[in-house]
């Protein structure tokens, strides 16, 4: 699907078809290409949780405000902002740096640096909004390539963080921003038209902010 046209169609669908399984393959292929989603530094802060097992989802369910769709779609993501991904990914983003040739190898100090004071530390805010920020870049992508793969989806941030993280063995230090439901309509299944979305004068300014 065009990528215009797929942004275009985009819903989030609230009844998808439980007969409809997604296999392991096409949950890695949607993922392979969401994991090209931009980030700081390429820096990837993110972390996945599929869930497609009919009694985990049960359980997601219920830190997921009784959330149907959490059942009835073949496969939930919990979406997951790791703020130790600077300490984890930086040596290999650099590596992969020097490697590819964006960058000399007497920069790499240089460089480093810089990602340590941009970021900060790890419990700082600046920290965790860098790992949400770029986790949800990550999400928007999953949602627009399952668009272009034929499957609809739905973020949820609608949860109960505490209650995930104890269920799912995420550790306390993680974010969760959202889950996002993916999968097929359900048969007979209808969408009303799209709702409110302002006019691009009510937020867009050019040069300066406005109100």
């Amino acid at each position: 699907m065009d990528t215009v046209q797929a942004i275009k169609e985009r819903r989030s669908i609230n009844f998808f078809d439980p007969s409809r399984e997604l296999s392991e393959n096409a949950i890695r292929e949607l993922l392979g290409l969401a994991n090209l989603a931009p980030s700081s530094f390429d820096l990837q802060p993110w972390r996945v949780v599929v869930v497609t097992d009919p009694e985990r989802k049960k359980t997601l369910r219920a830190c997921a405000m009784n959330q149907q769709k959490v059942e009835e779609a073949p496969a939930v993501l919990i979406i997951i902002a790791d703020p130790a991904g600077v300490e984890e990914n930086m040596d290999r983003v650099l590596e992969s740096w020097q490697a590819l040739g964006y960058m000399r190898p007497e920069m790499r100090g240089a460089y480093a640096d810089m990602i340590k004071s941009l970021y900060g530390g790890r419990d700082s805010l600046t920290r965790k909004l860098f790992a949400a920020k770029n986790a949800s870049l990550f999400a928007m992508t999953i949602m627009i390539a399952a668009k272009g793969m034929g499957l609809e989806s739905h973020p949820m941030d609608g949860i109960d963080e505490a209650c995930v993280k104890k269920e799912f063995n995420i550790p306390d230090d993680k974010i969760i921003p959202m889950l996002i439901a993916v999968g097929t309509l359900k048969p007979g299944g209808s969408l009303l038209p799209r709702a409110f979305r302002r006019e691009l004068d009510e937020f867009v300014s050019f040069q300066t902010y406005r109100k």
